[in-house]
């Protein structure tokens, strides 16, 4: 009788619902959602920029709990910047680099300005954009349309000019097909220099430098030399036309599914991956120029007056914000951000 009237109490406790008897049972935390990114790029892993990213994937390993993985995929093997982004876009999870020329054709027009001849000075002018309320509202506009920034502190290089034919003066540009990256600011930005812009993926140079298709191509020092293409172009000028800071760049969507912890883990990782990158980028220029002069490349470093001539023709470009769907004084509004 005892044994009845205890089992009677006990179920008399359960919680009844819709006729059923409901334990009431802690409920665990969910376990975090395992992704797997995969970081597309069009550089070879020889490079600094290479190495970075292998550095934000070893630090994404090392401090996360094994449920985020960033997985590395040099030399174009997942495709263009453009396809990686439509990728995205649609779902995938892949994250690459890109700028602020690609972000305008992507809807936030007024994110290309950052790729225009002469706009910076020296680095510091770059970071303190990076700190300004403008450049925070084009992280907001590029979110809304889809795109969600990791990492904006990264150096990718100062962009020099590769020829088959000397460049000393910005009149020695005239015709010249140079190969730039395909989106409408970079082609728009060597246009207005007097050369025929020739939009092309990377992987595509070192064979139209060679069939005599284009007549130059533009990078940092790193990027021409680990695409070889000093073999078959043989004039360089150091004309620094963009100081080239790159972003890191994945679907809104992916990073908004993500944990607080995934997120402020990736966003941190990479950070401090940025800041490695730039040291080796710094290092290793000197070393780069060194080893193009030795494989018989010309190296012209202009004089304050010949960059004048690059500096006074390229302020045509900026004339273009109506082309380019720019607000209202935006170069002015930039200028004053960066402390110009």
């Amino acid at each position: 009788m005892e044994t009845r009237k205890v089992l009677a109490a006990a179920f008399a406790s359960l919680t009844i619902l819709s006729g059923l008897a409901v334990w009431a049972v802690p409920a665990e935390a969910a376990p975090a959602k395992e992704v797997v990114l995969k970081l597309g790029f069009e550089n070879s892993m020889s490079e600094p920029i290479s190495q970075g990213f292998q550095k934000w994937a070893d630090l994404v390993a090392e401090r996360g709990d094994g449920s985020v993985k960033i997985v590395l995929y040099p030399d174009s093997q997942l495709g263009s910047k453009n396809s990686l982004i439509d990728a995205m876009l649609l779902g995938d999870t892949a994250v690459t680099l890109a700028d602020g020329a690609f972000y305008a054709d992507y809807g936030v027009k007024d994110f290309g300005i950052v790729f225009g001849p002469f706009l910076f000075s020296n680095w510091e002018e770059c970071w303190k954009l990076q700190e300004s309320d403008w450049y925070k509202e084009q992280e907001k506009a590029l979110e809304a349309k889809g795109l969600k920034l990791l990492g904006s502190n990264w150096i990718y290089g100062a962009r020099h000019t590769l020829t088959v034919k000397p460049v000393r003066t910005v009149s020695d540009l005239a015709g010249q097909k140079i190969r730039v990256p395909s989106n409408q600011i970079q082609t728009i930005g060597f246009n207005v220099l007097g050369a025929t812009a020739t939009g092309m993926a990377l992987g595509d140079v070192y064979t139209a430098l060679q069939a005599g298709t284009i007549d130059g191509a533009e990078n940092p020092l790193a990027t021409l030399y680990g695409r070889k293409l000093q073999e078959v172009a043989k004039y360089l000028i150091l004309d620094g036309h963009v100081l080239n800071f790159t972003t890191l760049v994945c679907s809104a969507e992916l990073f908004n599914s993500l944990s607080k912890e995934q997120q402020e883990l990736l966003l941190s990782a990479c950070r401090e991956a940025g800041v490695y990158n730039n040291q080796l980028q710094q290092a290793s220029e000197a070393g780069y120029l060194r080893k193009m002069k030795d494989e018989g490349v010309t190296v012209y470093d202009p004089s304050e007056a010949d960059l004048k001539t690059f500096r006074d023709k390229a302020q045509a470009f900026y004339n273009e914000g109506a082309a380019f769907g720019w607000s209202a004084g935006l170069y002015d509004r930039v200028k004053a951000a960066m402390g110009k």
